[in-house]
């Protein structure tokens, strides 16, 4: 027993070393790449400062590291395994009578600790980083910022005016006809001061227009003015409205169920929401899946072993992993599948072809 526990710790942290150097070298590359990009970008404007584009690469690297934790989850433990194999050190646990799940389990076990470690603290960091990556791009590289906020007073709106601005708030979002109901509009001018105000029952966006219905105009000094039907001219379109949306990537784990329930609330779509979440809550289980999934491509008796193979054929199955989680969670978010469905069937997919295949090629 105290043998085996020497193992467990010697093979974890072997596989915890290779992931942070496989992580470290994805990421670089990434940074390396949006670096170059936002230098591009930067180009173009004046007054932005190479400190500014680095640091931007810096806050923009976790957006796409979350993307790529499972790959190097795969590639660390083929490396492990692979280095393993080498010094024959797998051949000395087999003869030393050590099963294949013996030394696979500690993988597995650090796997899931990465996961968990992920959602509950890094994750949160991350979104941070993240929002504040939007907030400069939006203030160096012209970027629109938000133009929609959620609250549980209901919908925010800001749009800018030939005169000024205009803040439009709605209680609550009619999505079959994007018809905003409870509707208060205040206007003001260029210098920020305010200037009238607008109740009104209801408002459609219409091409390059507002349509409020049953609208009441407070001006200062002056009787409200009733109306049917006012309309206000805009340059929004539905498209711009529902990409304003907050990113998900920016909203820490901890608080994605009160934002969800924010937007359930106000009457907006909340199921690609809630698809991310449970993408998030079913990391640790892909994560356990992928070490099994390196295990089928790399656990092979030495005279076995090409490495070019073995490179290859791991890129092509975490691909294929990358493919299928993206599709079941298009499907979701359109409601072509259950969200639970949609979020754990790929972790699940593979945890269990990847069991039947080692119990295959290493019991059977």
């Amino acid at each position: 027993m105290k043998s085996l526990s020497i193992l467990s710790r010697y093979l974890a942290f072997h596989f915890l070393r290779m992931f942070i150097v496989t992580l470290s070298v994805l990421l670089a590359i990434v940074y390396l790449f949006d670096t170059l990009e936002l230098l591009r970008r930067a180009s173009k404007t004046e007054d932005v400062a190479i400190g500014t584009v680095l640091q931007m690469g810096l806050y923009k690297l976790p957006e796409v590291g979350q993307m790529l934790l499972p790959f190097a989850v795969l590639f660390a433990g083929m490396g492990c395994f692979w280095f393993l194999a080498r010094r024959h050190e797998l051949t000395a646990l087999r003869a030393a009578g050590y099963s294949a799940w013996q030394f696979v389990a500690p993988l597995v076990s650090v796997a899931v600790f990465i996961g968990l470690l992920h959602i509950m603290v890094l994750h949160p960091l991350a979104a941070g980083l993240i929002a504040k990556y939007q907030n400069m791009e939006a203030e160096y590289l012209g970027q629109h910022k938000k133009l929609v906020t959620l609250s549980r007073q209901g919908l925010w709106l800001r749009e800018a005016d030939p005169n000024g601005e205009i803040i439009i708030h709605a209680d609550h979002v009619a999505l079959k006809d994007w018809t905003l109901n409870g509707l208060i509009v205040l206007f003001f001018d260029e210098v920020g001061n305010h200037t009238q105000r607008l109740d009104a029952e209801s408002v459609r966006l219409e091409p390059e227009k507002w349509v409020f219905r049953n609208a009441v105009i407070h001006r200062p000094g002056n009787p409200d003015e009733y109306l049917r039907t006012y309309t206000l001219a805009t340059d929004l379109t539905l498209g711009d409205i529902q990409e304003s949306f907050s990113d998900p990537d920016t909203i820490p784990f901890w608080k994605l169920p009160g934002f969800i329930a924010t937007l359930a609330d106000t009457g907006l779509e909340t199921t690609p929401l809630e698809v991310y979440y449970q993408n998030l809550l079913a990391q640790p289980l892909l994560l356990a899946a992928m070490v099994l999934l390196a295990a089928t491509v790399s656990l092979r008796p030495p005279r076995f072993q090409r490495a070019l193979f073995m490179v290859l054929t791991g890129m092509g199955a975490g691909f294929a992993v990358f493919f299928l989680s993206s599709f079941l969670r298009a499907l979701g978010g359109s409601h072509q599948l259950p969200v639970i469905m949609a979020s754990w069937s790929t972790g699940v997919v593979v945890l269990l072809g990847s069991v039947t295949w080692l119990l295959n090629t290493e019991d059977g």
